[in-house]
């Protein structure tokens, strides 16, 4: 029994002296990790916090759009950016803004709410579909140079077919119909062969007299 005392007094010792010797920096550490730990959960709280009171002011930007009061719907597309800039729901009360005045014929204010999405959104998908949007405005307001600044450089694969096709469009209202033409071939070639969207392709392929084909194949 003495000898398991002596032993069990010489580890007591050497972890007094290994307290000693590193005790402050396991305290640190343990600190860091409770601050840590402390912090995820103040911006998980936060996060959630955030989605929550976005979606019901969205909500709220549905009612307003709904009932067609345009000064009402920007003063609360307005408070959206301002407060939820960052999430989902301020992007997607811009997208439903813009439709609503586009269909009402207030252009201008069509434009704004998708150059906002274009510019500061953070989902790739939604700034995609605002620059398509925005472009159609532009075509139809004959801002061509306008419509074709949105439709350049990439797209998501999903829209690449979309932005080729929008930018035949601009290219035939130019009266450009060997480039319209080139975009339209991109266009028919990015969709999907079973969607329907494709057809509509084919029909402006065939007003300027040309027969799909996929790019790397030969008419």
């Amino acid at each position: 029994m003495a000898h398991l005392d002596l032993e069990e007094q010489e580890k007591l010792d050497q972890l007094k002296q290994f307290w000693k010797q590193y005790g402050g920096l396991v305290s640190w550490a343990l600190v860091m990790l409770l601050s840590i730990y402390a912090g995820w959960n103040v911006w998980q709280y936060w996060q959630n916090r955030q989605a929550v009171q976005a979606t019901a002011l969205y909500e709220e930007v549905e009612r307003i759009a709904a009932g067609g009061d345009a000064a009402r719907l920007d003063r609360a597309l307005t408070d959206m950016k301002d407060k939820f800039a960052r999430t989902a729901q301020a992007q997607q009360a811009a997208l439903l803004a813009a439709a609503v005045h586009a269909s009402s014929g207030r252009s201008e204010q069509a434009r704004a709410a998708l150059a906002w999405v274009a510019e500061e959104g953070r989902d790739e998908g939604y700034r995609a579909l605002a620059r398509l949007r925005l472009a159609g405005l532009l075509l139809d307001a004959k801002s061509y140079d306008e419509a074709l600044k949105q439709l350049a450089g990439t797209f998501p694969p999903a829209f690449a077919g979309l932005a080729a096709d929008r930018r035949g469009d601009v290219y035939l209202a130019q009266g450009k119909k060997a480039e319209a033409g080139a975009e339209y071939q991109k266009a028919w070639s990015a969709l999907d062969a079973a969607g329907s969207y494709r057809q509509v392709v084919d029909v402006k392929l065939a007003a300027l007299g040309l027969a799909p084909t996929a790019l790397g194949e030969k008419k």
